[in-house]
């Protein structure tokens, strides 16, 4: 099977972009599926038809703002048919933009102070979560997410006695979406967990439906 061609999009403020892209690049070369090309801090590759090489692209990224022709071409480009799979802030990326929100499925609300949580897989069945433990703890920092229902919850994580969701896939016209919550700095990129769900995760997202299983 070809490899993925895939997009690492990384920048904005407030997190270590620099740090956590080097890990998460360095989990997506590792897993041997992926033609990696890295992007840093600089949205005009979302323009079209800048995407047009790549059947993925995973994107960590922070506020900051999107313009029509970014919003349009990276929108359009994943209901073709493509993948995307967004990490963290991913989920707090330009805040202005409920198109954006709509297509990653949720966005950030608030999280309680970085500490040790644990996280439970909801849907062991699907292929992303094949051959992760159940249950694990991680040190990361817990998004908490208003969140559209109709997404697959994969994984998830109790605040205040509710279970809200870790990981979650749903989709985009013909394209796929994955977002996962873990990955507040390069420490957290590291876990294992973390880069298993990422890896296939990301694998998901980037192979056609056909191809993919679940």
């Amino acid at each position: 099977m070809p490899k993925i061609k895939t997009l690492l999009l990384t920048g904005g403020k407030i997190h270590d972009w620099e740090g956590c892209g080097d890990a998460i690049e360095e989990a997506l070369n590792a897993a041997g599926d992926f033609d990696l090309t890295r992007v840093n801090d600089d949205l005009s590759v979302l323009e079209a038809p800048g995407l047009d090489p790549y059947d993925l692209i995973v994107f960590y990224y922070t506020v900051g703002e999107i313009t029509d022709a970014q919003k349009n071409g990276l929108l359009n480009w994943v209901a073709s048919g493509k993948g995307y799979a967004g990490v963290h802030s991913a989920a707090d990326s330009f805040r202005e933009c409920p198109e954006y929100r709509a297509m990653v499925g949720g966005h950030f609300v608030t999280h309680p102070k970085f500490r040790e949580y644990q996280v439970c897989i909801k849907d062991a069945e699907h292929c992303i979560t094949e051959g992760l433990d159940e249950e694990f703890i991680v040190a990361d920092e817990q998004y908490i997410t208003d969140y559209d229902p109709r997404v697959h919850v994969l994984a998830t994580a109790l605040w205040k006695g509710d279970a809200l969701p870790v990981a979650w896939t749903k989709s985009w016209g013909e394209g796929k979406v994955f977002w996962l919550a873990l990955g507040h700095n390069g420490d957290a990129c590291q876990h294992e967990m973390f880069k298993l769900l990422l890896q296939q995760g990301a694998k998901w997202a980037g192979t056609p439906e056909e191809d993919s299983g679940q």
